[in-house]
């Protein structure tokens, strides 16, 4: 999942639950719908920059986030430390307790994936609805 930075959803995709969440990173970010942000002109495909955890550290993700045009915040093994970029990353972690709050996604219960791939993108839609009644 790709969340802004209030936490609410852009972008999910599902993936196989033994797959590294970093194989899907190219995906999920090619699944970004165009955002204005408020701005006149061409709204902007991707985020400018993208913040993420030590998993994320290894050269394809980099190169990946450079080939699109974004600015990769990602902490390095051995010489970042984890609590400078726990003020970002809570963002995504709180995204991910309010997804949790339906029980379907909690346990997946579906054996097709777009049924629960369905499922998930209500919840995501949901999370938004909240959000926009959050701040109006």
């Amino acid at each position: 999942m790709v969340t802004d930075a209030e936490g609410t959803p852009l972008s999910l995709t599902l993936s196989p639950a033994n797959r590294h969440d970093s194989k899907m990173a190219a995906a999920t970010l090619d699944a970004v719908p165009p955002v204005s942000g408020g701005r006149r002109g061409r709204p902007r495909r991707r985020p400018k920059k993208l913040h993420a955890d030590k998993a994320y550290t290894g050269r394809p993700v980099r190169e990946a986030l450079r080939k699109r045009g974004i600015t990769p915040r990602i902490a390095r093994r051995g010489v970042d430390d984890s609590r400078r970029l726990g003020r970002h990353r809570w963002v995504i972690e709180r995204s991910f307790a309010w997804m949790a709050r339906f029980r379907r996604l909690v346990v997946r219960y579906e054996r097709r994936a777009d049924i629960h791939l369905a499922f998930a993108t209500l919840a995501a839609a949901l999370v938004c609805l909240s959000q926009i009644k959050r701040f109006c």
